[in-house]
């Protein structure tokens, strides 16, 4: 069961006795966690029913005794346990009590472990029971593939609109860390109106990633071989180094690059086809054929060689000191030349 299938249930309220959420992904995790706490029990119940724990501060035999007691003038009561990896998991009678109450958890409780950055050892006999008798959930780390249909999705949700080229600027610069990007997506909901489509000038005026000088544009440059373009956004990258930063920078022309002499290979190059081989937007997919049209195989693999040099320059290899800006500028030459 994914997240969503899991959140679709407990908007219903269909609730399971005990929920163990872990995984890599932290954003999933909260998530549906945060919905129980804010959305299981009224105001009013909360006060009396509902306890939060975390696993640094009590133990196992402590969470049973709490899960076996009685809601307060209400029909459930909610005990949440943050940072449940830091549990000792190992004690004996703890263990005992815990596989216990999997095997007949109290029916007016919803328990919720949260279980982070930590693999749970399935091998002990309460990791068992937990695989067992709980809705056990396994968050995992969304490929980057599946980011720009993310974000737009978590617009959509909000009632709000997003623009493809917006969408593929925010996949860039802020990755995968799913929390950190529906932060700023709430910060740009509450500034933009709903009804108006979120713009790269809504981010570069928001957020302060520019809609003229970045990875994406850059790209797009370098794939139309526009010279006096490309060099403009090298040297704002040199003005602005902790915007752009080269580790952030050169994985990207390397991803794009190496995935253009892929698209060269592809013997059906529709957009669908073509967006799940590459793992892209298929936004993103005209740069990539304009590439593979002015770019051979050949000259795509010294590319990418290039591309590692420059990576090893940049770490200081073989005692090699210059500045971004000339290593930049070196390697925009090497690849339109």
């Amino acid at each position: 069961m994914n997240q969503q299938d899991i959140l679709k249930n407990l908007k219903a309220k269909k609730y399971e006795p005990v929920y163990f959420l872990t995984g890599t992904e932290n954003y999933f995790i909260d998530e549906i966690s945060d919905y129980i706490k804010e959305h299981t029990l009224t105001p009013e119940e909360k006060e009396f029913n509902q306890t939060v724990v975390y696993g640094r501060d009590t133990d196992l035999t402590s969470i049973v005794s709490l899960a076996k007691g009685f809601p307060m003038m209400g029909e459930r009561q909610v005990v949440i346990v943050k940072e449940a990896q830091d549990l000792n998991w190992k004690k004996e009678d703890g263990q005992n009590q815990m596989v216990g109450y999997l095997n007949q958890p109290q029916s007016t409780t919803i328990l919720v472990f949260e279980y982070k950055n930590k693999k749970l050892d399935k091998r002990t006999k309460v990791g068992k029971a937990i695989q067992k008798q709980t809705l056990f959930f396994e968050s995992k780390e969304l490929y980057e593939s599946k980011l720009p249909q993310w974000i737009k999705s978590y617009v959509q949700n909000k009632n709000h609109k997003i623009d493809d080229k917006a969408i593929i600027l925010l996949s860039e610069y802020l990755g995968n860390n799913l929390s950190k990007m529906a932060n700023e997506l709430d910060k740009l909901m509450i500034m933009i109106p709903k009804g108006e489509t979120i713009s790269p000038i809504h981010i570069e005026k928001n957020i302060g990633i520019s809609k003229d000088y970045n990875t994406f544009e850059l790209q797009k440059a370098l794939a139309q071989k526009e010279i006096l373009k490309a060099n403009r956004i090298i040297k704002y990258f040199a003005a602005n180094p902790k915007d752009h930063p080269l580790p952030m920078i050169l994985p990207l022309l390397y991803k794009f690059f190496s995935g253009t002499l892929v698209y060269r290979t592809l013997p059906d190059k529709s957009q669908n086809v073509a967006a799940r081989e590459l793992g892209v937007h298929p936004f993103a997919l005209n740069d990539y054929a304009t590439a593979s049209r002015n770019y051979s195989n050949g000259k795509l693999a010294r590319i990418i060689t290039y591309l590692r040099e420059a990576d090893k320059k940049s770490k200081g290899f073989d005692n090699y000191s210059v500045s971004t800006e000339f290593l930049m500028k070196e390697l925009v030459h090497k690849i339109l030349h």
